[in-house]
């Protein structure tokens, strides 16, 4: 009895052996399974992107500064010490506000010469006046007298010189009075012209002289000090060649700053300067427009980001570039022709002609050949899964 008890626990025991060798299999192969395969249909379903709703921009980038639109140097027109500067870097002016005052002392000393020289030639023109009235007097009278033969034609002739001589004298007078006078109408404007006025309302942005400086008028007029108009200001970009034919004047352009990186300010391309500034040999082209400063946000020199936008759309359909096999042939234009894979609710992946409007580096715009939420497969993903539809499903996007 013990050894037929024996033989039958043997032959389970043997029985045993194989169900747990399959049970240690099926655990091995589960394990690999995930590490390797479902890993790989994991990153497959990652390639596989939903048609969404949204804006895009075609755009043209380049880097500008900000200066002010309006600005003017306002320099010396006389040579002498600079006196007194009654304003300083940020004042806020007005128009025929005192700025500064160069020392006044040599040109007042000129202003009253040629009034003194001026009165003193006044004062001969009254003494030849009278004697212009003695001539023609004497003249008078030898005329009677030679009418009576009462003197000789001689003493007429004199008297007539003499007339004559008075008249002469008057007139040199009168041109040396003009003279004077034309002298101190320039002696007073360069007394004017040491006191400084603002030209324009404005900021004092930069003050390059110094109180107590001696300034030389003589060659070239020495700047002093800049007023601008901050309330408006020009972005000036560079734009190289080979983008610069993709502006027009008129279009929307925006821009950021470093330190405002998520404040976008707007304008309009206002001109492109036709001459072409060359730099390590990159042909670039001035592109200017103005931006509204009214709240003195934006200072000179600020370096700005910007955006040309050259095309855009509102409430698209649209896809990744990645996602789109575009038409090489000549005649592609906008719409342009491009190919999608198309994943349908069977996993299965169809190939379908869709056209495209505006794109960037990222996005594109499609015109029709989908509708919004269908899914797609990018790249790689695609081939493979169209090598696999009908025997292997894609996993769906949850």
């Amino acid at each position: 009895m013990s050894d037929h008890v024996q033989s039958r626990g043997s032959r389970i025991r043997r029985a045993a052996i194989p169900i747990l060798l399959l049970a240690i299999l099926y655990l091995v192969g589960s394990f690999l399974w995930n590490q390797f395969f479902a890993n790989k249909d994991t990153g497959q379903a990652r390639d596989i992107v939903t048609v969404v709703r949204g804006d895009i921009e075609e755009v043209v980038t380049a880097t500008g500064t900000l200066q002010p639109r309006d600005y003017v140097d306002v320099g010396a027109q006389v040579s002498g010490q600079l006196h007194k500067i009654h304003i300083e870097v940020g004042s806020k002016v007005e128009a025929e506000q005192l700025l500064a005052e160069i020392d006044p002392t040599l040109f007042m000393a000129r202003v009253d010469a040629s009034r003194a020289q001026l009165r003193f030639q006044q004062a001969q023109l009254r003494d030849r006046e009278a004697k212009l009235t003695l001539a023609e007097s004497q003249h008078r009278r030898q005329q009677n007298l030679l009418a009576e033969e009462a003197t000789t034609l001689e003493s007429l002739q004199n008297a007539e010189a003499t007339l004559r001589s008075a008249h002469a004298q008057i007139d040199m007078l009168k041109a040396q009075i003009e003279q004077t006078e034309s002298s101190l109408r320039a002696d007073e404007a360069n007394l004017s012209y040491a006191r400084i006025f603002a030209p324009m309302d404005g900021t004092v942005v930069t003050i390059s002289a110094r109180q107590g400086q001696t300034l030389n008028a003589n060659q070239q007029a020495p700047v002093i000090l800049r007023i601008a108009d901050l309330s408006t200001m020009t972005v000036q970009t560079q734009v190289s060649e080979a983008d610069v034919s993709r502006l027009r004047v008129g279009m929307p352009a925006y821009f950021s700053t470093l330190g405002s990186r998520e404040r976008r300010w707007h304008g309009i391309l206002d001109r492109i300067e036709p001459t072409p500034e060359v730099q390590n040999n990159v042909v670039l082209y001035n592109a200017l427009f103005d931006v509204d400063n009214a709240n003195r946000e934006l200072m000179t020199q600020m370096t700005a980001q910007v955006f040309f936008v050259v095309a855009e759309a509102k409430d698209a359909l649209l896809v990744p570039l990645a996602a789109l096999t575009m038409d090489r042939t000549p005649a592609a234009a906008a719409p342009r022709r491009a190919t999608v894979q198309v994943l349908d609710g069977n996993g299965r992946v169809q190939s379908r002609e869709v056209e495209v409007g505006v794109s960037n580096r990222i996005q594109a715009q499609v015109l029709s050949g989908l509708a919004e939420g269908e899914r797609l497969v990018l790249g790689q993903g695609a081939g493979q899964a169209t090598a696999q539809a009908g025997a292997t499903r894609i996993p769906r996007l949850r």
